[in-house]
């Protein structure tokens, strides 16, 4: 009876064994994840940064021969517009290359800045309104440094998560302090009172966040933009929007320049802004780093003292181009804002359809999100008052795994994504998908491997 109970146990364990080595079929060897993710010098995946993540894909991709689903990048996925390329071109010819830009941008950028300000936001600003800047990021810095040196008493600066992980990065790096909540369950009016409980010290220099946001891909709607332009108001507080993905909310039409509906902005509920925008995603033109800056006019002429303690004018508007902007790139590339203002002329005069040129986007969110959602996985942020937009972005996770978990296991299937952990999010379970590498042709391959992934990872074993 002995020997009978020990065969069966040994028959038991080899039957386990045989489902365990099933269930770890992958595409992709996990020696060879396991071993170059160890090479990074970092313990847990999901304190990886967005390039680093990238970094590792490459070598995994060159080392087993395998070809992944690149979701980690927000890199646009559609060719640069023609009309920017041959502006910048002429601008080479003529010349501009030997001479520095107007640490305030030049005249034919600034005026159509303002006029697409006007076109699509319904917003009034004048040039003198409008900079272009750097890429977003360093709109982001110049925004982002200069509210945190406007009073000593407001040291934090406020962002709503989830939201771009090098924000903060940026904050670090020049020692400034921050807080930060993630939205998740502080949607509509709920919102009112979690920011109230962060501005009532009266500490808070600076709100930030993006809408659309990266990386959920939520939108805030119009009563949680009021509400943050008023309580800004109410607090003396900044406001840094970043409309990077400005018009991609493909479940409305704000392609139409001068025709509502017109993009949501927190600049229609408080004169305590500053927008940013950037090229790289509304016009494909991230190579050139080019974006553009609109601080309001109350901000722009208002003194700070304490801006004195780190350059010779109290003046915000006068200190973020000549203190922050001067000090870190003396300008912007004259080729560069010479395509950002062709490209902005030709979609205020009407010529091109910027937000229309982007709909690829939408229908690579919407097949894909169908996917994850066949095999097992579900939405982390969605919309408050309808179902999320299909665009850029959007969020997954799977039952059972944590975000770390999914994000080690996807690599085994030639899958790669940012854990959500790195934006702020509180939620243990996700990552951040990015449609815009992932070609409409590896649709069927992206099937493949996560039919695959479920089959390993069973719901109900």
């Amino acid at each position: 009876m002995e020997i009978l109970k020990v065969k069966l146990s040994e028959y038991i364990q080899e039957y386990n064994n045989q489902i365990t080595e099933k269930q770890k079929i992958t595409m992709i060897s996990r020696s060879i994840v396991d071993k170059l993710f160890s090479q990074t010098g970092e313990s847990d995946i999901n304190r990886l940064s967005i390039r680093e993540v990238g970094n590792l894909v490459s070598q995994i991709e060159s080392e087993s021969g395998q070809e992944f689903i690149h979701m980690e990048m927000g890199v646009p996925g559609l060719p640069a517009s023609q009309i920017a390329i041959a502006a910048e071109k002429e601008a080479l010819d003529k010349g501009l290359a030997t001479q520095y830009p107007h640490i305030e941008g030049i005249s034919f950028a600034k005026t159509e800045i303002a006029r697409f300000a006007k076109l699509f936001i319904n917003l009034d600003v004048t040039p003198l309104n409008c900079v272009p800047t750097v890429g977003g990021m360093q709109g982001s810095f110049a925004a982002l440094f200069a509210a945190a040196r406007t009073n000593p008493e407001k040291p934090y600066t406020l962002f709503i998560d989830p939201g771009f992980p090098v924000n903060k990065s940026q904050l670090q790096l020049i020692g400034v302090p921050y807080k930060s909540f993630d939205i998740l369950n502080f949607r509509g009016e709920k919102l009112k009172a979690k920011l109230e409980s962060f501005l009532a010290d009266e500490n808070v220099c600076c709100i930030c966040y993006s809408s659309p946001n990266n990386p959920s891909w939520i939108n805030l709607n119009e009563l949680e933009l009021q509400i943050i332009g008023e309580l800004a108001t109410k607090h003396d507080v900044i406001v840094v929007e970043d409309l990077a993905y400005f018009g991609m909310d493909f479940r409305v039409d704000y392609g139409k320049p001068g025709i509502p509906p017109f993009q949501p902005t927190v600049a229609r509920y408080t004169d305590n802004y500053i927008l940013l925008f950037s090229a790289s995603k509304i016009f494909s033109y991230a190579g050139q780093r080019i974006g553009m800056m609109i601080t309001s006019e109350k901000l722009r002429t208002r003194h700070y003292p304490n801006l004195k303690n780190y350059f010779t004018s109290d003046i915000l508007g006068y200190f973020i181009p000549y203190g922050v902007l001067y000090a870190t790139t003396a300008g912007t590339s004259h080729s560069a804002q010479y395509a950002l203002a062709s490209m902005l002329k030709a979609v205020n005069d009407g010529v091109i359809d910027f937000v229309d040129s982007l709909r690829l986007y939408k229908e690579k969110a919407k097949l894909m999100k169908a996917l994850f959602l066949k095999f097992g996985f579900y939405i982390v942020y969605n919309d408050e008052e309808q179902d999320l937009a299909d665009g850029f972005y959007f969020t997954i996770a799977y039952p059972g795994l944590t975000n770390g978990e999914l994000m080690k296991e996807f690599l085994y299937y030639g899958i790669s994504a940012i854990s959500l952990a790195i934006t702020g999010s509180e939620n243990p379970n996700g990552l951040r998908a990015c449609v815009s590498f992932v070609r409409m042709n590896q649709m069927k391959m992206l099937e493949e491997r996560l039919k695959a992934f479920e089959m390993a990872h069973p719901l109900n074993p």
